[in-house]
């Protein structure tokens, strides 16, 4: 098995001890990471907002959209990568562990070279489908195409952490995120403005000094994965992991395609609620990629929750204690509801002194997304529960379910309401649509996991299962055939 649990660092094993406070522990470093990660995308926005203006934070929420559209793409395998890893690490297979991230580090570094050259030949055509304003649409280009340019290194960065959790370690992603954000936070005023000897770039200005701390953060990732001899690893012979062998990329595509297709439907949807947004003109842009400044706070305790959730399940099913799944789905329901509703609360009370911060003289703009946050806010309550229920069918390999009800949820809860309402009630039909949207993906979700059908999906989490599979499974011509 390799490694045993005792020797693996600072991974945590989550197959024992009391469900909430183990849940909890695990989440608030997740956590950090959000706040950290916000924190510096509202640094930037604010630096943006300020020493480019208007059309430059427009500009950077059509390329962040086009961005997330990308990551999408990818991601999925990375999700399916790290649910072996929190299997394998729940077995105590540290062995396992390292083959799943040698496939990871090799897919996703193929895909994101990919991705850059594919992004940034595609960009204009985008950005024109997104209906991009004539005036933000030049700022937008170029930002887009410095940020493609970082891909590789970015999706590898976000691989490793992701890793790190799925085996039990949520706390040294959180600190490895520092040196990056320092770096960025101190190299954006500096580029957009012009300062020393570095010549006034603009929102070009702002995509480097992205571009720099990702590099920066991947460079420090590396170096401490090594030099506190993490167990993801990869030394000697494990180095052949990284060519990837067919039964564990049988799996992972499997698997990762449909959570890859869950966020391509999200951020499709996304795409397309821009180019609502982006016909109501500039001041209604900029409002909205002001409020979603604030609605990443509002996310975080979701996405650390059920990040925490997906992890505690996976080393769970792995360790074959069922009896503590429900559990897991409960305490991460209850602490999601109490967090998310007092960060709503707080975010609605303050938010025009918060919306001052990216839209300065801009008193328009600022009653516009005040208004968005009023009417849209609250639906993140919901969303929170259904991440953690669906986070935790994840964990055992459930896909295919998931991607139906967000596909439903999406397309003719969201942008179907907003279509159906629009006639009657303008623009505001965009912002209902996250409430309706969001109770649609719950009620389903809900079902989903009590009817409890996810639970007899066996993910193969081992490279002797995974080859016992496709000796018995496999046809002549390859095909893949999902289980969730």
């Amino acid at each position: 098995m390799g490694q045993s649990r005792a020797s693996a660092g600072n991974m945590r094993d989550l197959t024992t001890g009391p469900i909430a406070s183990t849940l909890l522990l695990f989440a608030l470093p997740a956590l950090g990471s959000n706040v950290l990660q916000s924190i510096n995308g509202s640094i930037n926005a604010v630096w943006i907002g300020q020493l480019v203006g208007e059309t430059g934070l427009a500009a950077t929420a059509n390329a962040n959209l086009i961005m997330f559209m990308m990551f999408a793409l990818i991601f999925g395998f990375g999700m399916a990568s790290t649910i072996i890893i929190g299997q394998s690490a729940g077995k105590g297979d540290w062995d396992g562990v390292r083959q799943g991230v040698g496939t990871g580090v090799t897919l996703f570094f193929a895909l994101g070279v990919i991705a850059t050259v594919a992004g940034w030949y595609t960009a204009p055509a985008l950005l024109h489908m997104l209906g991009t304003p004539d005036d933000v649409y030049p700022q937008a280009l170029i930002y887009l195409r410095v940020m493609y340019l970082g891909l590789p290194t970015s999706l590898l960065t976000v691989f490793f952490s992701m890793a790190m959790r799925g085996a039990g370690d949520s706390l040294t992603p959180m600190l490895l995120l520092l040196p990056g954000m320092v770096v960025d936070i101190v190299m954006n005023p500096i580029l957009i403005s012009g300062m020393g000897p570095f010549p006034e770039l603009g929102i070009m200005g702002a995509g480097l000094a992205t571009l720099v701390a990702n590099f920066v953060s991947f460079v420090v990732m590396l170096a401490v994965i090594y030099g506190r001899d993490l167990p993801i690893r990869l030394r000697g012979q494990e180095f052949r992991y990284l060519l990837p062998r067919r039964e564990l990329v049988m799996i992972i595509v499997s698997k990762g395609i449909p959570m890859g297709l869950q966020m391509v439907v999200m951020s499709g949807s996304a795409l397309v609620m821009l180019g609502l947004v982006n016909r109501e003109g500039t001041d209604t842009v900029a409002a909205y990629g002001a409020v979603n400044q604030l609605w990443t706070y509002i996310q975080m305790p979701a996405m650390a929750i059920g990040m925490a959730a997906s992890a505690m399940a996976a080393q769970n099913i792995g360790a074959g204690k069922w009896d503590r799944i429900n559990r897991i789905a409960i305490a991460g329901v209850m602490v999601n509801l109490c967090l998310t509703g007092v960060i709503v609360a707080v975010t609605l009370i303050f938010d025009g002194f918060l919306l001052q911060l990216f839209l300065p003289r801009h008193p328009e703009a600022i009653a516009i997304a005040e208004h968005i946050g009023l009417l849209a806010s609250w639906a993140f309550i919901l969303m929170g529960v259904t991440m953690v229920l669906s986070s935790i069918t994840r964990a055992n390999g459930a896909t295919m379910v998931p991607l139906i009800i967000m596909v439903l949820a999406y397309i003719p809860g969201r942008l179907g309401s907003i279509y159906g309402l629009q006639g009657a009630i303008g623009a505001d039909a965009i912002w209902w649509s996250f409430p309706i949207g969001g109770a649609l993906s719950l009620i389903m979700t809900a079902a989903y996991y009590l009817q409890g059908s996810w639970r007899n999906i066996r993910l193969l989490a081992t490279i002797e299962e995974a080859e016992e599979f496709v000796q018995s499974e496999a046809e002549p011509t390859g095909r893949i055939l999902p289980n969730g």
